[in-house]
């Protein structure tokens, strides 16, 4: 699994919606949209930022493992 398709599985499983998430993170919507489509990935801070948001590793949000 990609970060695009973590990060919609972790927004989904908090219910959360996209602009819930940016706002929780920091960033514009149309950033998160973007993180979330694959059209552009999150530079440290934000990635570091998402991981902190949803509570998992920076491993398991890249993808790298399945444990959070």
């Amino acid at each position: 699994m990609n970060l695009s398709e973590r990060l919609r599985e972790l927004r989904k499983e908090q219910k959360e919606t996209q602009h819930q998430v940016a706002l929780g993170v920091g960033i514009t919507e149309h950033q998160y949209q973007r993180f979330e489509s694959g059209k552009q990935k999150p530079g440290f801070d934000n990635f570091c930022a998402l991981a902190d948001h949803f509570g998992v590793s920076l491993d398991y949000l890249a993808g790298r493992t399945d444990e959070r």
